[in-house]
């Protein structure tokens, strides 16, 4: 039986766009009419609030957890709140298939009418048959004094219920729903995973799948839109991954970062951000309008939704089985553009899930060297699940190519001048020459991978190969360094986890 939404003094349901436009403006502080026509909300809440969120469990898990009890407390005290507000529901899907599709709702107050219009551009449309299976409810005005930074989150995957306190940042909305997903698709015997999704016609007339998985702010999302060899864009953040290499997608529209958005560079996003039916979040705009993506004085976690339909993309239906899956990196040392994995590697880098955090991480993450198994946050128990179950998925996908991508810098940061930067263009050329079959690949000496010795469109051997950049730099000791303290801290990392299978430990 459904879960039964708190009474309300109103409720609004499925309202258009247009009106959720009209109440912005006429309720909410902070929101800035842009040159583009579209609305940007400066929220107070400018990143995800992992400390903050608990998940219902009796039991010890590996995340934060809260009894049932305490729950239904707060549970009580958000239903008391809301019963003399007035609402909006939005009902939708998530994903598009029939067979894989999810009911799910998000309940919030009208006075943040910007977070149920940018949830409803990214849900597929209700029809006769919906019935909620996911519920999302959203006070931004209820706090919750004595949790970390008086916020919170109850995730409940028992009854598939979330309920956010105190945030205004839309992430919580988005994620509310796709975290629960999470836990469904496991139940089901597949992984969800963190992860963009893009089409390309095979020379042959075979259409190929490609996954690109990656923590937020690593380029998951600009690989995914960016165009190599008639490539389409599919779906920007969460898919199931199911056996024999069944994928299936979630999202009608698209939630990108606006940092650093530039219209050669990222020319999809950009146009799909620059629409009046677009929304912004924490996106830099001065009082007349102006938008620059550039201005990071309040944050870089500027965010922007958009319908897929606005931009050129393929239908999301009836999806080829998986052909690649690129592991993002966003590293300053001695990662390799790009890395082919072994099979028997594959599992442990997606464990490892490596990478610099971003300012979606929040400010405890951003610029520190991370490990995220699966570059998933939101997975629900003991990553050695996630490990496992990818080890098990592979065996079911014997064609699989799996890569390793670096779109940071190799021999440094940014502020050190011997460094060099993995631009767009050469990530984009190495897509295109591993969906081409045109790269020159050979056994890297130190780690057993294979990298690049050549790649069509690609002019900087350093960049395919650090070691070569540190030898004709003198810095052979510093590189020989890195690489002991890697093996040794990635091998003690992976084994951290009960129950992780001995195969993945022992691939490092």
């Amino acid at each position: 039986m459904p879960f039964e939404l708190p009474a309300a003094k109103s409720v609004a349901v499925n309202p258009t766009q247009k009106e959720m436009r009209e109440w912005v403006l006429e309720y909410m502080p902070r929101v800035t009419v842009t040159e583009f026509d579209n609305i940007n909300y400066e929220a107070e809440v400018t990143a995800r609030l992992a400390r903050s969120t608990f998940f219902v469990a009796e039991q010890e898990i590996y995340q934060n957890r809260m009894p049932r009890a305490e729950a239904e407390e707060w549970a009580a005290k958000q239903d008391a709140y809301i019963a003399d507000k007035d609402m909006i529901l939005i009902e939708g899907y998530i994903g598009p298939d029939p067979e894989f599709r999810t009911g799910s709702r998000v309940y919030i107050e009208r006075t943040q009418a910007n977070i149920p219009a940018m949830q409803q551009q990214l849900y597929f449309d209700p029809d006769d048959d919906w019935e909620p299976e996911f519920t999302v409810i959203y006070t931004p005005g209820l706090r919750a004094p004595g949790k970390p930074d008086d916020r919170l989150i109850i995730v409940d995957h028992e009854n598939y219920v979330t309920r956010v306190f105190g945030s205004d940042y839309f992430g919580e909305s988005k994620m509310g729903g796709l975290r629960m997903w999470n836990h469904l698709v496991y139940e089901r015997g597949g992984l969800a995973l963190h992860s963009g999704l893009k089409t390309y016609p095979d020379v042959d007339g075979e259409e190929k799948v490609m996954l690109i998985l990656g923590l937020s702010g690593t380029g998951k999302t600009t690989t995914t839109f960016r165009q190599q060899l008639g490539s389409l864009p599919v779906q920007d953040d969460f898919v199931a991954l199911m056996p024999g290499g069944v994928v299936y997608t979630t999202e009608d529209g698209c939630f990108a970062k606006t940092y650093g958005l530039d219209p050669d560079d990222e020319p999809t996003i950009y146009g799909g951000t620059t629409r009046p039916d677009a929304w912004l979040e924490n996106t830099a705009v001065d009082e007349a309008g102006h938008v620059d993506f550039f201005d990071d004085s309040y944050t870089r976690n500027g965010r922007s939704t958009f319908p897929l339909a606005n931009i050129r993309h393929r239908d999301p239906r009836n999806l080829p089985k998986a052909n690649y899956l690129l592991l993002l990196n966003r590293n300053e040392n001695i990662i390799p553009a790009v890395a082919k994995l072994r099979r028997e590697q594959a599992a442990a880098y997606f464990m490892l899930g490596e990478t610099k955090g971003t300012s979606a991480g929040g400010a405890a993450e951003a610029g520190k060297s991370l490990r995220v198994p699966g570059t998933n946050p939101f997975f629900f128990d003991n990553d050695a699940l996630q490990g496992n179950r990818f080890l098990e998925l592979l065996d079911t996908m014997p064609d699989l190519e799996v890569y390793l991508m670096n779109t940071g810098r190799v021999g440094g940061t940014d502020g050190d001048e011997r460094s060099k930067k993995v631009r767009i263009p050469h990530s984009s050329a190495v897509v295109q020459g591993i969906v081409a079959g045109t790269i020159t690949w050979e056994e890297d000496p130190d780690f057993g991978y294979f990298v690049a010795s050549a790649i069509p469109e690609f002019d900087d051997v350093e960049l395919l190969q650090p070691r070569k950049l540190y030898e004709r730099q003198g810095r052979m000791s510093e590189y020989q360094a890195i690489v002991a303290d890697l093996t040794e801290s990635r091998r003690a990392y992976l084994s951290k986890f009960p129950g992780l299978a001995s195969s993945i430990v022992s691939a490092i």
